[in-house]
């Protein structure tokens, strides 16, 4: 039996979360110790939170709760401002980057917190390995089971997400030749991917609560799926998705899930739905976009081959153009365009170490000169307070 469909839109408000990677802006190195004052200097901001991560040589910044992605853009904006003028005064700078060109994990050491000591004691050499960063996107929906039923239709699109937001293409201070290698570590933690499908909240909650009562979790925050119900807030939380190093790329994928997800629940209000295609057959894409990025297209499953991703971010945004209106996103919804034309993160890093090592420099160098390259990219149009 399906659920009653509420009669109310959701609020379908923003808030974006930012994890970031701590660098010396002599060595270019991460910093594995940073400042014990850094987080307090970061304090106090009315755009937004910061609070330290898994890792000493991360932060995470949050947003306020937005109305529109215009206004989570500029406050996610401020809130890496905040960050990058705190960490200058002590030689440091932040990078949106989900992996460190050349950084090595076994020098890394995680932050003395009990959620993440027990992490680090429960995941041991996985754990370990966690030297990424990501994006999460919160939309607001209010009604739980609307919640679920999104998520499994949303699932479809999260490798068409991925794909523009790519910034992990150096690893140990190696070309992979993924551009989202983030997602390869990522992998390797329990109850990641995509996620389960559920006839409502009340079956989603069930499940949680077996896990729970086992001793294997202590609420859904332990669910690292790639779209989850939040388990602290009345939102869908989009995780696939790489840290943006340029913050208008971060807006642009933001509103496109937005869109998504409004799209999603029109289709509903008139008795239609998403298809739900296999978990195998989505996971095809999400390993595509992981790989390639958008270079090499990704699989329309409705036609059944391999189609560029050109054509299906033009025929994404036709669908969602009604929404991007009613949320008021026209023009970062459009920037996603501008990204399949300059390229992601992933593409302008490994231009920037190509370009280096032609002018001859040593590989280490060129590694530098990326580093270079994402810290200032990183406050790129953002005031910097003094």
């Amino acid at each position: 039996m399906s659920t009653p469909i509420p009669a109310k839109e959701p609020a379908f408000s923003i808030g974006i979360e930012e994890e970031y990677l701590l660098v010396s802006r002599e060595t270019r190195d991460l910093v594995v110790d940073p400042p014990a004052d850094l987080l307090d200097d970061c304090a106090g901001s009315p755009a937004g939170s910061v609070s330290p991560e898994f890792l000493r040589s991360q932060i995470e910044v949050g947003t306020r709760v937005c109305k529109t992605v215009r206004d989570a853009r500029d406050s996610l904006a401020e809130m890496r401002g905040v960050v990058a003028r705190a960490a200058g005064r002590y030689g440091l700078a932040p990078i949106a980057a989900s992996t460190h060109p050349f950084a090595q994990w076994s020098e890394q050491r995680h932050t003395e917190k009990e959620r993440y000591t027990v992490l680090a004691r429960d995941l041991q050499g996985v754990a370990r390995r966690l030297l990424i960063c990501g994006t999460h996107v919160h939309v607001g929906i209010e009604d739980p089971d609307l919640r679920i039923d999104l998520m499994a239709q949303a699932a479809y699109f999260l490798p068409h997400l991925l794909a523009l937001s790519t910034s992990s293409p150096f690893w140990r201070g190696v070309d992979t030749g993924l551009k989202s290698y983030r997602i390869s570590v990522f992998n390797e933690l329990p109850r990641t991917g995509l996620p389960e499908h559920f006839q409502s909240w009340g079956e989603y909650q069930r499940h949680v609560n077996v896990l729970v009562a086992a001793g294997l979790i202590e609420d859904g925050s332990k669910l690292w799926w790639d779209v989850r119900p939040s388990a602290r807030f009345d939102t869908l939380e989009m995780r696939i998705t790489d840290v943006c190093t340029n913050v208008d790329d971060a807006a642009a994928i933001a509103a496109l899930y937005a869109c998504v997800l409004r799209m999603l629940w029109r289709l509903r209000r008139t008795n239609q739905r998403w298809r739900l295609y296999a978990h195998m057959l989505v996971m095809e894409n999400r390993w595509r976009a992981q790989r390639y990025g958008f270079d090499e297209g990704l699989v329309d499953f409705g036609k059944g081959c391999i189609v560029p991703y050109a054509d299906l971010l033009d025929e994404l945004l036709d669908l969602t153009a009604e929404d991007a209106v009613a949320l008021d996103c026209e023009k970062e919804v459009a920037h996603c365009r501008h990204i399949l034309t300059r390229g992601t993160s992933a593409h302008r890093q490994l231009a920037a170490f190509r370009a280096a090592t032609s002018a001859g420099a040593s590989q280490q160098e060129a590694l530098r000169q990326v580093v270079d390259f994402l810290i200032g990219e990183t406050v790129a149009g953002i005031q910097v307070p003094g």
